[in-house]
């Protein structure tokens, strides 16, 4: 397993690091899926057990991921993994609770002491803002950036993070947030990490930087024959991309291409897809879902840069891009 640098946290972290999203099973919010059907507590355990065997110390999640429940999962692995050994990331800000608004502060201390709880710990390594909406003007940043500020200072977490699902979003608040780690989505189809100017800054205050769904939730992989047809409450139900069969018969031809040009690797799409987020990024990491032992052990074949070349060919099958609307 290839190691890096966080950023300025100074903490160093495998290039492929661990998402929890999955674990929290499948939720719904206001009638729209919001999680992942299908996901058996059991092989949750596992894959963070086998994670930590192979080296995967930086796990990430969320308070929202199945109510707790992602959160839960791994908290109750500490009598068999030091915690110490964990890099452990969270975030606050995607359930709004009673209030008419997202960062309502009282409410954030709430979550974040469920947090702590759910994941029995006194401190996380990471806590993320976990989007930027912030109100039609950003009326609610500077109390949301207080809440967390406050957590830090009471020694609740180590570092603050900033993540949304579009990077010009972020860029709007990354100076006055100043935060430690990033979060972005990013994968080869939907990627403006560097025509946004998200990479440049992030590089120039050497700030860390972990990109979210690098599979576009496992469509890209080619796994799909026909239209999927997902559980209640799996957030894929909302992902047009997955309702178009001309894209999933692109995604099948890329996945057969893909398996002849990394034919020596052992995960010869994964290869392509995840390593080619590496390339020409030395503070940052790809969170990629591990749901199950097997998929862990793809993970820990990953996570070395491709070539620039390489790189490029992956991006030209693909079609580089803004972020879909859909997302």
């Amino acid at each position: 397993m290839e190691y890096i640098i966080l950023g300025r946290t100074g903490v160093k972290v495998p290039r492929i690091s661990l998402g929890t999203w999955s674990y929290g099973g499948a939720a719904e919010s206001h009638g729209l899926g919001v999680g992942w059907a299908n996901q058996i507590d059991a092989d949750s355990r596992n894959a963070l057990t086998a994670a930590h065997d192979s080296g995967i110390n930086h796990w990430d999640t969320a308070d929202v991921y199945g109510s707790g429940r992602s959160e839960k999962i791994i908290g109750s692995m500490w009598s068999d993994i030091p915690r110490q050994q964990i890099f452990l990331a969270t975030k606050v800000g995607w359930d709004s609770g009673p209030h008419k608004h997202w960062y309502h502060p009282q409410y954030m201390r709430k979550k974040m002491e469920e947090s702590l709880i759910n994941l029995k710990t006194e401190c996380v390594d990471l806590i993320y803002l976990h989007h930027c909406n912030f109100g039609d003007e950003g009326e609610f940043f500077d109390d949301a950036l207080e809440a967390v500020r406050r957590f830090q200072e009471e020694g609740k977490t180590r570092f603050l993070g900033l993540s949304d699902w579009s990077n010009s979003k972020i860029l709007n608040f990354i100076k006055a947030a100043d935060p430690d780690v990033v979060q972005p989505y990013r994968n080869v189809m939907d990627d403006n990490y560097l025509s946004s100017g998200l990479k440049e800054y992030i590089e120039k205050n050497n700030l860390g930087v972990c990109f979210f769904s690098p599979l576009k939730h496992g469509l890209l992989t080619g796994k799909y024959t026909e239209i999927p047809k997902f559980e209640k409450g799996d957030f894929r139900q909302t992902i047009k991309a997955f309702k178009k069969p001309d894209l999933i018969k692109k995604m099948q031809a890329n996945k057969t291409l893909l398996e002849k040009h990394f034919a020596s690797h052992p995960e010869p799409v994964l290869r392509g897809l995840v390593d080619a987020l590496l390339t020409n990024v030395s503070g940052g990491c790809v969170l990629l879902g591990q749901r199950n032992l097997e998929q862990v052990k793809s993970a820990a074949v990953l996570g070395q840069a491709l070539s620039q070349e390489d790189a490029a060919w992956v991006r030209e099958l693909y079609g580089e891009g803004e972020v879909t609307s859909d997302e």
